[in-house]
C-alpha cells in the first residue's frame, strides 16, 4: 500500500491578509472577480466613486470573496499574475503568501481551480441566506504541500497549457476584426446582389431512417450548430430534414434581435427538425463559408429582424431571406476573407480545447502533488 509522504497544511498558516488602499487616488482600472476565478471590469458605475477607498491588487496578490459561495457552489478567488495594478472593492479580502520559498502563489491557485475545492467551500459555508464562506473558515482549509521543486513542476505544466489557451484567445479578436474590415470594404467596392439568385431551398428527409437521435442538431442565435436539447424519445425522425456538408439551416421564427441559423462545416450530414428551413448555395460565384460570415454579422441580424413580419410570433420568411442583398466580391477576395475566418475558428478551437484540458488538469496535478 502506497502512503503519501506529502504533508497537509492549514491554509491560514501560509497566507496573510493585506489591505493596501489607493490613498494616492491613482487612476487604476476597477475590477471584480467572476465565477471563473478571473478578474473582470466592474459593472458598477464608477464615475463618481472615490477610488482612494479601493484596495490595490498587485503582482501575486489574491482576491477572495466569500459571499454567496454556497449559493453558487463556487469559491470566488483570483490571482493577479502580471505587473498591472488594479482596484477592487473594499468588500473583497486581499491576501498574499507569507513565504514564497514554501508555497508558490501559482501552486496555491491551482488548488482552487478544482470543483472539489468549490464543493468544499459550499460545505463550509454558513447557514445564512447568502451562504457565505467566512474568512476564518476559509483559512482552516487544508491543502497538500509538496516540496518546492514539485510545485514548480506542476505549475510549469499548468502554465504551458494556460499560455496556449491565452495565446489563441488573443489571436481571435484581431482576426475577427480583420474579417469584419474586409467585409465592410467589400460593401464599398463591389456591387450588391439579391441573395435568392445564389441559394436554393433543400428538403431531403430522413425517410430511410439512416440517421438517429444522436444525429439530430439544432442551431443557436450565435450561429452555432449544437446537439438538440429537445426530448425526441417518441419523435418520428423520418420527417426530419437531412443537412449535408456546406448546407445551411435557419429557424424562421426570430428570437428578440437575433436569427437562429447554422452552417454544416463538418464532413458529415446531420438531421434537424422539419420546422427549420434548410438551404444551400447554388451558384459557384458564391463561397458558402463567405455567406456564413455575412450571416454572423450583427448588421445582418438587425436587417433580418427588421424585415420579419409580425404576428404573435415574429417570422423571417424564406421569401424575405431571398430578397436580402449581399456584397459579392470576386472569388479570390471571398477566399481571402474565408482564410482569415478559418484562422479565427482554428484559434477558437485550440483555445477551447486547452481550457477544457485545464479543467481536468488541475485535479490531476493536485493528485500528483499528494502522491509527491
Amino acid at each position: 500500500m502506497n502512503v503519501s509522504k506529502t504533508k497537509w497544511v492549514r491554509l491560514g498558516d501560509y497566507i496573510e491578509e493585506v489591505d493596501e488602499r489607493n490613498y494616492a487616488g491613482t487612476d487604476y482600472p476597477f475590477c471584480g472577480v467572476n465565477k471563473d476565478k478571473k478578474f473582470m471590469p466592474t459593472v458598477t458605475d464608477t464615475n463618481n466613486l472615490d477610488n482612494r477607498k479601493y484596495k490595490l491588487v498587485k503582482l501575486d496578490t489574491f482576491v477572495f470573496s466569500g459571499m454567496q459561495t454556497g449559493r453558487d457552489i463556487c469559491i470566488r478567488i483570483a490571482l493577479q499574475g502580471n505587473d498591472e495594478t488594479i482596484l477592487v472593492s473594499p468588500a473583497y479580502t486581499t491576501f498574499k503568501i507569507k513565504d514564497a520559498s514554501e508555497v508558490l502563489p501559482q501552486y496555491l491557485f491551482l488548488q482552487f481551480n478544482r470543483l472539489e475545492m468549490d464543493r468544499l467551500g459550499w460545505f463550509l459555508s454558513d447557514g445564512s441566506i447568502r451562504s457565505n464562506l467566512d474568512w476564518d473558515r476559509f483559512t482552516e482549509i487544508k491543502i497538500p504541500l509538496p516540496p518546492l521543486s514539485v510545485q514548480r513542476e506542476l505549475v510549469a505544466t499548468y502554465e504551458r497549457l494556460k499560455q496556449l489557451a491565452e495565446t489563441n484567445e488573443a489571436m481571435m479578436a484581431p482576426l475577427s476584426e480583420a474579417c469584419q474590415a474586409f467585409i465592410i470594404d467589400c460593401k464599398r467596392k463591389y456591387p450588391e446582389v439579391t441573395l435568392g439568385e445564389y441559394i436554393e431551398e433543400v428538403d431531403e428527409r430522413n425517410y430511410a431512417g439512416e440517421y438517429g437521435i444522436e444525429d439530430v442538431r439544432g442551431m443557436t442565435i450565435t450561429k452555432e450548430v449544437i446537439p438538440t436539447k429537445a426530448d425526441l424519445v417518441n419523435s418520428d425522425l423520418s420527417k426530419f430534414k437531412v443537412v449535408k456538408p456546406n448546407e445551411f439551416i435557419y429557424n424562421p421564427r426570430t428570437h428578440g434581435k437575433k436569427i437562429g441559423l447554422g452552417f454544416n462545416s463538418t464532413l458529415n450530414p446531420f438531421i434537424t427538425s422539419w420546422n427549420n428551413t434548410a438551404f444551400k448555395v447554388s451558384d459557384n460565384l458564391l463561397i458558402p463559408e463567405y455567406l456564413f460570415m455575412l450571416f454572423c454579422r450583427d448588421e445582418w441580424d438587425r436587417n433580418a429582424c427588421f424585415r420579419s413580419w409580425g404576428s404573435s410570433t415574429e417570422v423571417f420568411s424564406w421569401v424575405a431571406l431571398c430578397e436580402s442583398r449581399i456584397p459579392l466580391p470576386p472569388l479570390s477576395v471571398q477566399q481571402s476573407i474565408v482564410n482569415l475566418f478559418h484562422g479565427m475558428e482554428e484559434a477558437k478551437r485550440i483555445a477551447e480545447a486547452a481550457r477544457a484540458e485545464l479543467r481536468t488538469l488541475c485535479p490531476a496535478l493536485v493528485q500528483k502533488s499528494i502522491k509527491g
